[in-house]
């Protein structure tokens, strides 16, 4: 049966350095490849038209808000002279109110001094007795 030997501390770092310049060669050989330099651009110009459409819809949001925001204020400003009008209308009504009560006082007031008028001339009648 054979014997496990360990590998030593130079054969270690020379089987290191080895793997790594495979590395490094595989790497720079796929940095190489046309192919693989053709996909990175295909990839930037799909991320670059990517940007471009979020840039489009960014301003397309901001045009919406700020028609939104215009149709708010117009439908807050419509609401604001309806409000107005309104107020207006219900001034009116209870002027109208106040004068109608005035109207009916005044003429209350006239039928209770004819009334009044009325006993005093019948109770001077009586008096006189004719």
């Amino acid at each position: 049966m054979p014997h496990f030997r360990s590998p030593d501390v130079l054969e270690r770092r020379n089987n290191a350095d080895a793997v790594k310049k495979a590395m490094l060669e595989k790497f720079r050989a796929a940095a190489a490849n046309p192919a693989i330099e053709q996909q990175r651009a295909k990839r930037v110009a799909v991320n670059e038209a990517r940007a471009g459409r979020m840039a489009e819809r960014e301003a397309a949001k901001v045009v919406h808000a700020a028609k939104l925001a215009a149709e708010a204020a117009r439908a807050a400003e419509l609401a604001a002279q309806a409000q107005r009008e309104a107020e207006q209308a219900e001034a009116l009504i209870a002027a109208q109110k106040v004068e109608a009560a005035a109207a009916l006082a005044a003429e209350q007031k006239a039928e209770r001094d004819i009334r009044y008028a009325a006993r005093k001339a019948a109770k001077k009648v009586r008096r006189r007795g004719y």
